[in-house]
């Protein structure tokens, strides 16, 4: 018998650390890019009734409307964001970087 071996709980309890390790390094990671880039990121949001975003607050403490938001992301100066287009419109969405805690539906509101 393979006595080396550990029960299936072990082997989820290790890859759930090895993602949260991850996570973390991601983040730092991300962080120190968008600082040595000298871009702003967006750190909040304000949503609709709906749910829908309509604003976006930036690390630098700007606030700005969804329209300016998606033509900086255009012009390159927002950090991890997309723009794509789909339903007939531009759409502002988070780098996929694996890092759900990031993503713009994720952050906090203000």
């Amino acid at each position: 018998m393979n006595e080396g071996l550990t029960n299936n709980t072990d082997f989820e309890a290790i890859y759930e650390n090895y993602k949260q390790q991850g996570e973390l390094q991601a983040v730092q990671e991300l962080t120190e890019s968008a600082a040595s880039d000298g871009l702003e990121s967006i750190v909040a949001v304000r949503k609709n009734e709906d749910g829908d975003i309509i604003a976006v607050k930036t690390s630098s403490g700007r606030e700005l409307d969804y329209v300016s938001a998606l033509n900086e992301a255009k012009s390159g100066n927002l950090a991890h964001v997309d723009v794509f287009h789909r339903y007939g419109r531009d759409i502002l969405r988070s780098e996929p970087d694996g890092i759900k805690s990031n993503n713009l539906d994720q952050l906090p509101p203000f």
